[in-house]
């Protein structure tokens, strides 16, 4: 299975959104209860100032979404484009971390290397900006993927902000040099 990878653009945001609500639906099942599943719907989500910033990537096999995922020079850490805790504020590559962001794969795919290729490509482009550190709030789904990456655990939280309490970990790496 060959992967390829583009930039998203706005033309893309119905199939992302379609792939976000599926990922959401069907990798968290072992995770979490319908609850907090319903609730993970409400909190995460797209964030489109990611495809406007340019650095939200789409990932397809074969002319099949696969997945998508991308990384922030802002300071939102995660949360959709509904999400009231959103901060557009720049960071600086000297003293923030980038975040990487908004990360999912489509349940056919899952454990294909989709993941690890969001990852890379965030890293480099991140480093090409002069970031030394990622962060990122990963899923209880995602989280081995993280750490297989080399991402280390920060704190767990939980968000309430759609219902029922989702737990959540916050996650950092170093990168460059």
């Amino acid at each position: 299975m060959a992967l390829t990878h583009r930039l998203a653009t706005r033309d893309d945001i119905g199939s992302l959104e379609a792939l976000v609500n599926l990922a959401i639906a069907e990798l968290q099942k072992d995770f979490l209860s319908d609850d907090q599943i319903r609730s993970s719907v409400a909190i995460m989500g797209l964030d489109t100032q990611l495809i406007d910033d340019g650095t939200y990537f789409v990932i397809e096999s074969d002319g099949q979404l696969a997945g998508c995922g991308g990384w922030s020079r802002r300071a939102t850490l995660y949360g959709g484009d509904h999400s009231t805790t959103r901060d557009s504020a720049l960071l600086d590559p000297m003293k923030d971390p980038a975040k990487v962001r908004a990360m999912y794969t489509h349940p056919g795919f899952t454990r294909r290397g989709v993941g690890r290729l969001i990852l890379t490509l965030c890293e480099q482009a991140a480093a090409a900006e002069g970031y030394t550190r990622l962060e990122l709030m990963a899923t209880l789904a995602g989280e081995p993927l993280y750490r297989h990456y080399g991402f280390r655990e920060v704190e767990r939280i939980e968000d309430d902000r759609g219902g029922a309490p989702v737990p959540i970990v916050r996650m950092r790496k170093q990168i460059g040099g």
